[in-house]
This record gives structure tokens, C-alpha cells and sequence, in this order.
């Protein structure tokens, strides 16, 4: 199956649900996660290239949060029943075209917003040639330097989960 076939059967997927701490304690639909504000773990990657650059990718005008901004290089869902690693995985291949991938964990820490609680599992990779796989999900990706992001940052073209996470972590995430 298509992976854009794929996005659009699974956009109900289980999800598991998590304690403020990060520990699965039972799981659910999705749509009834984001509705009742439950904490579900999500993987984020920022791939950076031999540059020192960061990649981002433009999230689809067609999603439900946060159309149209620049994101995190790759973020999901962790299925029910899967390993952080194995979500790591698929999210980087789905998202970056990135194959194997070494992935370093730098944090996790707990993310709300007025659509969703998640308990996020932050990671990068060192990758110079991603490419867009999940047309469904990206509308583009590219490179930007730290200082092109700065100057981003409070112009409502970054997703709030990003500016906030670049900016707790970007000497973790660029070193």
C-alpha cells in the first residue's frame, strides 16, 4: 500500500496512553486522545546535515493543527504496541526518507497545547539527504541555519511546539 493510502487508513490509529511521567497506561483511539486530553507519546527528530543546519518540514494546509507551519524535521504518533525505536523508525522513513538513521536521544518531556497532551520522546540524527516521503502530511522540507530560525522564532510560521523546543534545546540538538 501507498503510504499516502496508508496515512489516510490509519488516521484512526490506537494510540497508547500515558502518565504524566511517560509510563503506558492503557491505550486509545486518536481522535478520542486529542479530544479528551490524553497524554499519548509522540517521537520528535531534528536531522541535521554536515552543515550544522537544521531541517524542517512545512506542515500540509490540510491538517488539523497547525496547517501550513514550519515543524520539527519528523514527529508522530507511537502506535499501540510499538517500541520508541520502532516509531523512531517508520516516523524518519515515512516523513524524511531517512534510512538507517542513527538516532541520539537528547530528552522527553510532557507537551500541551489546546488539541493535545503528549508526552514527547526528542531524538536527533545527523542525515544530509532527506526527502519528502509523506506528501499527504508535508507540503515541503528544507534546511534552515540556527540563525534563520531565530529569526523565525515569534512569527507565527513555526509551530509553537517547535519554537519552544529549539529554543530549550538547541544546544543539545545542534551539538
Amino acid at each position: 500500500m501507498e503510504f499516502n493510502q496508508r496515512f489516510q487508513a490509519d488516521a484512526e490509529e490506537l494510540l497508547p496512553v500515558c502518565d504524566k511521567n511517560g509510563n503506558i497506561v492503557g491505550s486509545e483511539l486518536r481522535s478520542v486522545c486529542h479530544k479528551n486530553g490524553l497524554i499519548h507519546p509522540v517521537v520528535h527528530v531534528h536531522i541535521i546535515n554536515s552543515k550544522g543546519e537544521i531541517f524542517l518540514q512545512k506542515r500540509s494546509m490540510k491538517k488539523l493543527i497547525q496547517p501550513g507551519k514550519w515543524d520539527t524535521s519528523v514527529g508522530g504518533h507511537i502506535t499501540f504496541g510499538e517500541e520508541i525505536k520502532e516509531a523512531l523508525k517508520r516516523e524518519a522513513w515515512e516523513e524524511a526518507g531517512v534510512e538507517n538513521g542513527e538516532f541520539q536521544h537528547i530528552t522527553d518531556y510532557l507537551w500541551q497545547s489546546k488539541v493535545e497532551k503528549e508526552f514527547v520522546h526528542v531524538f536527533k540524527c545527523k542525515y544530509d539527504t532527506p526527502k519528502i516521503i509523506a506528501k499527504a502530511e508535508i507540503d515541503e522540507g528544507r534546511f534552515f541555519s540556527e540563525n534563520k530560525i531565530l529569526e523565525m522564532i515569534g512569527k507565527d510560521v513555526l509551530t509553537p511546539n517547535f519554537e519552544k523546543e529549539f529554543m530549550e534545546l538547541k544546544d543539545k540538538i545542534l551539538n
